[in-house]
């Protein structure tokens, strides 16, 4: 026991109040993140109406946050590796609460644009460093349960999206829509000043002393049964891995990178490309908007059981198996809706599409952040997401174009080919870390 690092500690400290409040907090400033994305949905046509915007400058509009998104998960992740999770964790959270009030206020559609670029700056970069840092407080045991509860918070901010279309909207506008999301989210980066900085981190930049008084903090909240009188031993640290972008394609990496950035960028397009346009996909088959809304989010709904199974099975059967599972179900789902009418068999088939895609969300947002020594593991996980950030970009384009031509049975089809094939890749290329700790899944270099 004397031997054992202070890392180690941490990584047996069962799940306590310390945990779950961590959770809450990132999940909350998670849970606006999600409505401020499903919402945009629902303000196009308002948007399109008050400026009077052509079907490109609408499609523009859809796509702003998610170019924002892309520069926000790249610069964001190197940020935490070197100036640490928390100042990210909380600059990003502002950051989308100033682009969502600016969106609020935008007098031109070339405002609202800048706006909503600087909304997905903050968005981009919340998401794969929050997850960086609760992963690297949760226990080994847990880890990819806990990560799952996480993102699950996108399934409340979608519901809550659906909510502030059916409610607010018709009583405020799509002004008011997005003043609902971004003042609470204020609220949530002032919580999370009395957030602690990660451990590992600090233990990577030599700040052995704190990093252990922080472990010390942790064993606490948990009763202090934990707690050891020998002397803090610190961790090997993997300072030569921090070499930047060039470093995610090393030989002990480039696999996992690969499977990583295929992996985001099927599971952006696709879902970005079927959510987005929800709604109006279901107003096409004759569905009154009011209608079409409805069923959206009573199709919504599922995405909360999706996650909690997936957080099951992520320990009991591990990551690689729970999330080719989910992606095909995700592909099938997909298929089945483009076929479906306008009926309870479209509500059906769309809830199977959000229990089994978000799901499989909840399973990436866990591995991206193992794959990676702390040194470089806000850097990698903020790199795939920008590569998914490209398919964001393209999914809201790709989706009305496709369709033209295609129609809804064509593109859903497409969307499931391209599912079954990110689920072949992470098959073929992605690794087991169930029940590992950080440091066995990258060692220091």
């Amino acid at each position: 026991m004397a031997a054992e690092t202070f890392l180690a500690r941490l990584d047996r400290v069962p799940l306590n109040r310390f945990h779950w409040r961590l959770l809450v907090v990132a999940g909350l400033g998670w849970m606006f993140d999600a409505m401020d994305v499903i919402l945009i949905a629902f303000l196009l046509t308002p948007i399109r109406t008050e400026f009077g915007l052509d079907a490109t400058q609408t499609g523009f509009v859809a796509s702003a946050g998610f170019v924002g998104m892309f520069f926000g998960a790249a610069i964001a992740g190197r940020l935490a590796d070197r100036v640490g999770r928390k100042t990210v964790f909380q600059v990003t959270l502002v950051l989308f609460s100033f682009g969502a009030l600016l969106s609020a206020a935008a007098p031109s559609f070339e405002t609202l644009l800048v706006a909503r670029v600087i909304a997905g700056l903050g968005l981009g970069g919340e998401l794969p460093v929050a997850s960086t840092l609760v992963s690297e407080y949760a226990p080994r045991a847990s880890r990819g349960r806990f990560i799952v509860l996480l993102e699950s918070f996108w399934a409340y901010g979608t519901i809550l999206a659906g909510v502030v279309a059916l409610v607010v909207l018709p009583q405020f506008g799509w002004r008011g829509a997005f003043v609902v999301g971004a003042l609470p989210a204020l609220y949530v980066a002032y919580l999370r000043r009395a957030l602690p900085e990660s451990p590992r981190f600090l233990a990577e930049h030599g700040r052995a002393a704190e990093a252990d008084a922080v472990v010390r903090r942790v064993e606490r909240e948990g009763g202090g049964a934990l707690i050891t009188v020998a002397k803090p031993v610190a961790p090997e640290r993997s300072v030569a891995a921090g070499g930047g972008m060039t470093t995610l394609f090393a030989p002990r990496y480039a696999r996992r990178t690969l499977m990583l950035w295929i992996l985001w960028f099927g599971i952006t397009l696709t879902y970005y490309g079927i959510f987005t346009f929800l709604p109006s996909l279901l107003a096409g088959r004759g569905l009154s908007v009011v209608r079409s809304n409805e069923y959206f989010f009573i199709s919504s709904l599922a995405q909360v059981p999706g996650y909690f199974s997936a957080a099951w099975l992520v320990e009991r059967v591990g990551r690689r198996p729970t999330l080719v599972a989910y992606l095909i179900g995700s592909g099938i789902a997909a298929y089945l809706f483009g076929n479906s009418g306008a009926g309870t068999d479209a509500i059906l088939f769309a809830a199977l599409l959000s229990f089994f895609n978000l799901g499989a969300w909840g399973v990436v947002y866990t591995l991206s952040p193992e794959m990676y020594p702390t040194a470089l593991r806000a850097t990698g996980a903020g790199a795939a997401a920008a590569v998914g950030r490209i398919g964001g970009i393209i999914g809201p384009f790709l989706t009305p174009t496709l369709t033209a031509s295609l129609g809804q049975s064509g593109v859903f089809a497409l969307f499931m080919g391209l599912l079954f094939l990110t689920a072949a890749a992470v098959g073929l290329l992605s690794e087991e870390t169930r029940g590992r700790s950080l440091e066995e899944i990258a060692p220091a270099a």
